[in-house]
């Protein structure tokens, strides 16, 4: 069956290969869709470009959260459970798929997908793009062609069926996240679990610098958060001083003191 009309989607190609069971799920904002999948060329080899079945585990993605190959989502939603489906999709919906195949791939192998970027800078990180490290994605990323992706549907869980991670969250969402890491942060301290508690605060952390990220610096909303991130530093530190790791803290606190003379203790 021929299903392209029902996408509604410019590009884009649907022919189901095995029916899926029962109703379309209810793909709403939040939701955790875990699939297996296939991407291979449209030449007469139907040359595999990657294959999540050969790597061992599914892939999942996070519904609204703008994923960066943004047609998977739109193809996804069109299927059911158990559903396993072929989507013919244009260069149009195809050109960001070679940055995407990169990641998945250092992921596979042990990697740090951002390493590249966390490293370099400047004139380094541009000539970063010019290669992705894997020649057939170089290749794809000169001459964007139309891809074909074979896609099993394997499970959809609402948003309160399973434990997100942090950056998995919408800003508003890391925002209210903070003040329950931060106090499960200050319960596992005054318990005596100093290296759980740190985490909590690392992770807090971690959220507001995702937020702040979208600030201008030293404006009065990244100030705001500039201060929340300091406490928690000063709490995270409270915990390296338990684990007699000074040299840390002396860093953190020399930073602080740095750019923020005059400041003092979290809470």
């Amino acid at each position: 069956m021929d299903a392209a009309l029902l996408l509604n989607v410019e590009g884009v190609k649907k022919t189901i290969l095995h029916g899926g069971s029962g109703d379309l799920p209810n793909f709403i904002t939040g939701s955790r869709v875990i699939f297996h999948f296939r991407t291979t060329k449209c030449d007469d080899e139907r040359t595999v470009i990657d294959d999540s079945k050969r790597v061992g585990h599914p892939m999942h993605i996070i519904v609204g959260n703008m994923f960066k190959l943004e047609v998977w989502e739109v193809l996804l939603t069109s299927m059911r459970v158990g559903e396993v489906a072929e989507f013919w999709c244009d260069a149009i919906h195809t050109g960001v798929y070679p940055i995407l195949s990169r990641s998945l791939r250092q992921v596979a192998e042990g990697k740090d997908p951002t390493e590249w970027h966390v490293h370099t800078c400047g004139l380094a990180n541009m000539f970063a793009y010019h290669t992705l490290g894997y020649e057939d994605l170089d290749e794809l990323q000169k001459e964007p062609q139309p891809l074909i992706f074979v896609i099993e549907l394997l499970q959809v869980e609402a948003p309160s069926e399973y434990q997100r991670e942090t950056w998995n969250l919408s800003n508003e969402e890391r925002l209210r996240a903070v003040p329950i890491l931060h106090g499960e942060g200050n319960r596992l301290f005054k318990l005596g679990r100093f290296e759980e508690a740190s985490a909590k605060y690392q992770e807090a952390i971690v959220c507001l610098r995702n937020v702040q990220t979208k600030e201008k610096p030293w404006e009065v909303q990244w100030l705001k958060l500039e201060k929340l991130v300091n406490t928690l530093i000063l709490n995270y530190c409270q915990c390296l001083l338990k684990k007699e790791e000074f040299y840390e803290v002396l860093e953190h606190t020399s930073d602080i003191l740095r750019q923020h003379p005059g400041a003092c203790a979290g809470g």
